[in-house]
């Protein structure tokens, strides 16, 4: 495995010439409605840096969205998957199980929050992942309605997008979605009417009266929940909030399904976002970070519920790849090895002290200030807003921040409901000095929007 040097490097425009004719070949045989954040083609990537065909070395702070924190090659990952591939690289569980399954199971036992008994069932992605916590809820439960809540986003298959709050462009011109999925107010403490002091007691109030006059809290299978919303703005739901729903579900028979997908694995600077208000969830949806980049996904849970279901009524040809979890051994190897949890809470430090000095001096840049900074750990974002007074959303301004930002070689994403949020999900293992410099970056693009 070649070390990628963890510097930054501009040698052409980006995109340069090769990704260019490479973009060109994707128009022609890629469908169109796969996107992409930047069309500059990877060579290879590593610690905090991606390396593009024509050579330009980029500042990562997207991590394949929240999917590479312990790097896009790490030695564990490549070492233990190599090492699978050399033995086999499919047989379905199914068919004829192998012990990397079971070991990735173990390790989900024992790292989630709960010391109940646990067991777990492995997917491909997120939203599989996600799909089959219903299923699992509806089994144990006997009911059929979801709870999820505004903001929220859970993924792109059919049941998914009817969980996932954002029409554009997720949901958009693909329905009709599944039934009975109901959707909530969460604590977005930045635009609650009456101040974020007071949105957690507030927002869940309004949460749980509506689930229990519109819904019935005895037809309610699940609430769904990301512990920090991704996709819909890095929401950090208001203190309180969590914990009321969790009383509320447990009072009334119903599963809490903690969405971890974005939020899990050491991204927000503990082994999964929930553990803040010291939630422990019935289920809890696990992907993107669980395997260095490998499609793994996970459903882990109390035993009770997650053994309700009848024998063949989970799996998946795919499902707990060998190559995939040996992956994921690899990862949590790495993640526990260089302490990964204290590496996020250093990147949130160093992250929030640039980010207010930022807003502080650009405070009364016309039309583009920074409105609000939040997130915890490697798990951060900033708001752009017209107007600190009215809070309008400013998407151009985030548009045009991540343009500037990718011409310099920093790789930034951007996502909001409103489209008005930088985001920023570093790999964990970044450089100290490659993060100020990405930092510095876009200081420079706010000076010149």
């Amino acid at each position: 495995m070649t070390e990628i040097p963890q510097e930054r490097r501009v040698v052409t425009a980006i995109p340069g010439p090769k990704s260019q004719e490479l973009q060109a070949r994707r128009v022609a045989s890629v469908a169109g409605g796969v996107g992409s954040v930047l069309p500059v083609f990877t060579a290879r990537a590593g610690g905090g840096v991606i390396e593009d065909v024509d050579g330009n070395r980029l500042i990562d702070f997207g991590s394949g969205i929240a999917v590479t924190s312990v790097g896009a090659s790490a030695e564990a990952v490549v070492r233990r998957a190599s090492a699978q591939l050399a033995d086999f690289t499919h047989t379905c569980f199914m068919v004829t199980p192998y012990e990397g399954y079971v070991e990735v199971c173990e390790a989900l036992a024992e790292l989630t929050p709960g010391d109940h008994a646990k067991k777990s069932a492995l997917f491909n992605s997120g939203a599989e992942a996600v799909e089959n916590a219903v299923k699992i809820a509806r089994s144990y439960t006997k009911r059929q309605a979801v709870v999820v809540f505004d903001h929220g986003y859970h993924g792109r298959t059919n049941l998914t997008m009817a969980l996932t709050a954002k029409n554009m462009p997720y949901k958009q011109g693909f329905g009709p979605f599944a039934p009975e999925v109901y959707r909530v107010p969460v604590a977005y403490g930045y635009r609650w009417p009456t101040g974020p002091e007071n949105c957690g007691p507030e927002a869940a109030a309004q949460a749980i009266d509506q689930m229990t006059k519109q819904i019935g809290a005895e037809n309610i299978a699940a609430i769904i929940i990301e512990p920090v919303l991704g996709e819909g703005g890095f929401i950090e739901p208001a203190k309180g909030f969590l914990p009321a729903i969790v009383e509320f579900a447990n009072a009334n028979g119903i599963v809490f399904v903690a969405d971890e997908i974005q939020s899990g694995f050491c991204r927000t600077g503990q082994w999964f976002a929930c553990e803040d208000e010291g939630i422990v969830p019935d289920l809890i949806t696990t992907a993107k970070g669980i395997a260095g980049g490998l499609p793994l996904a996970a459903v882990t849970g109390r035993a009770e519920i997650m053994d309700s279901v009848h024998g063949g009524g989970l799996g998946g040809t795919y499902g707990g790849n060998p190559v995939a979890c040996a992956g994921a051994l690899g990862a949590i190897e790495t993640m526990r090895e260089l302490d990964l949890n204290g590496k996020a809470k250093r990147i949130e430090e160093v992250m929030k002290g640039r980010l207010a000095a930022m807003r502080e001096k650009y405070a009364d840049k016309v039309g583009c200030s920074i409105g609000d900074i939040r997130g915890r750990g490697a798990m951060i974002a900033i708001e752009l807003v017209k107007d600190p007074a009215t809070k309008e959303p400013n998407p151009e301004a985030a548009g045009a921040l991540a343009k500037a930002c990718h011409a310099e070689g920093l790789l930034v994403l951007t996502c909001g409901t409103y489209g008005n949020v930088l985001r920023f999900l570093p790999p964990l293992v970044i450089g100290e000095e490659l993060l100020n410099e990405g930092l510095d970056i876009l200081e420079n693009a706010f000076a010149g929007i």
